[in-house]
């Protein structure tokens, strides 16, 4: 399904979001240099667990609001408040006001909005486009995001620490520009005899979060599931370090550093640069190989790929811990994006195999636990390195992928020999 076939409503949204995602992109991975420099180590990474847990209450609720109140109005309303919470954030980082506080509370609320805005996007893409075709279209939508993820981190190395009042206004505007395109060039995807018969059977936010909570308790029975569940959050604790630890600690290890002479002159390089360029070979890696590597790795057993991707992770954490030069932190990021593409495309695969198949729906929603409990431990990376150092945080995170390695490997064990006693039956 070629882009020019696509509903009007989808294009609007791939070119706001678009320009929206290259923006957030452009002040996000340098935001724990920001708050650690702000707060301090220690409380910079509890304020950031405590608004991942506001992201994480929101997004219990944000496929209940938009099956509830449509997806066109979620998305208008969501991109309309992280513009104003972009607002905040910038304001406290003005000219006029310099509010560390204040502008943790327009991250936070960011965060709350983006949470709203994400579940009713993708819901878009189910009502609007034929089931044959839509992975087609999320990869397009997939493709956009890590475009962004290359740009965005290079002008923000140039701007963010000069011009953040500027850069986060200018973020603010782009939202609100969002929210605009999308109120004036879609059309709501979700029927309106469905949204009514949504509004009826609706038991109010507080039963769609009783219900959500209720469909994660099935891990609780499936012992092998809690296991797999139990092995993301580890292995969780080391890719998202790409936007925690590693920005703090090579703003610290790199400072200035030669990268060489070039034609006769000698060219340096400072850390939070040097973050940004890390940043974009991560996403320009995703964007070039993700298809061929997903295609090559099904030639391999499932459990020796998921371990071979927490080796990886653990590697290029020793040589983080372990190396202090720009060159080798690309190596080490190779490694590490490497590790995160080769268990892209099959995850969701082992997810259904494990799932009965009248509970499908229940075990994706619960797997996604490995991601939502993982992201509200991850930002204990930052106090640690003040508690042990940056070499002992490296390692701790090394041992929790080696962990989670073990893990997967006695998880496919198990699954294995479930099969073939089932089999022999």
């Amino acid at each position: 399904m070629r882009i020019k076939d696509w509903d009007r409503s989808l294009k609007a949204r791939l070119i706001g979001e678009a320009f929206m995602n290259i923006t957030f992109w452009m002040f996000f991975p340098f935001l724990a240099i920001y708050f650690a420099d702000e707060f301090g180590k220690t409380a910079a990474g509890m304020l950031m667990i405590i608004s991942q847990v506001f992201s994480v209450a929101a997004n219990l609720v944000g496929g209940y609001c938009a099956d509830r109140f449509g997806r066109r109005t979620m998305m208008v309303f969501a991109a309309a408040g992280q513009g104003i919470s972009f607002l905040l954030f910038a304001i406290g980082n003005s000219p006029f006001l310099e509010s560390p506080m204040l502008a943790f509370i327009g991250f936070t609320l960011a965060g709350v909005f983006g949470s709203f805005y994400w579940p009713a996007s993708q819901a878009v893409v189910a009502d609007l486009v034929p089931e044959e075709h839509r992975s087609g279209v999320f990869a397009v939508f997939y493709t956009s995001t890590n475009i962004a993820v290359v740009i965005g981190p290079i002008l923000g190395g140039i701007f963010f620490f000069q011009h953040r009042f500027g850069l986060i206004l200018f973020g603010s505007a782009v939202c609100l520009l969002l929210s605009w395109i999308l109120y004036k060039f879609t059309k709501e995807s979700l029927a309106a005899e469905t949204m009514q018969v949504m509004k009826e059977k609706s038991s109010g936010i507080i039963g769609a979060v009783k219900m959500q909570l209720k469909e994660y308790g099935i891990i609780m029975q499936d012992k092998l599931f809690l296991l797999f569940i139990f092995a993301g959050v580890l292995i969780a604790q080391t890719f998202m370090q790409l936007d925690l630890l590693l920005p703090v600690y090579m703003s610290e290890v790199i400072d200035r550093q030669s990268l060489g002479t070039f034609f006769g002159k000698e060219l340096i390089i400072t850390g939070e640069k040097a973050f940004s360029f890390i940043i974009s070979e991560n996403g320009l890696i995703v964007a070039l190989l993700t298809v061929s590597l997903t295609k090559w790795v099904t030639r391999f057993k499932e459990k020796n790929v998921f371990f071979t991707s927490s080796i990886l992770y653990a590697i290029s954490m020793v040589i983080f811990g372990l190396f202090g030069h720009f060159y080798i932190f690309v190596i080490a990021m190779f490694l590490f994006t490497l590790g995160e593409l080769i268990v892209t495309g099959i995850q969701q695969s082992f997810i259904s195999k494990l799932a009965p198949e009248d509970k499908r729906g229940q075990y994706f929603a619960a797997a996604s636990l490995r991601y939502t409990i993982g992201r509200m431990i991850a930002p204990l990376s930052i106090p640690m390195t003040a508690w042990f150092g940056f070499f002992w945080t490296f390692m701790i995170i090394a041992l929790l992928a080696v962990i989670s390695a073990i893990l997967y490997r006695v998880i496919f064990n198990i699954f294995e020999q479930k099969n073939a006693a089932s089999s022999s039956l």
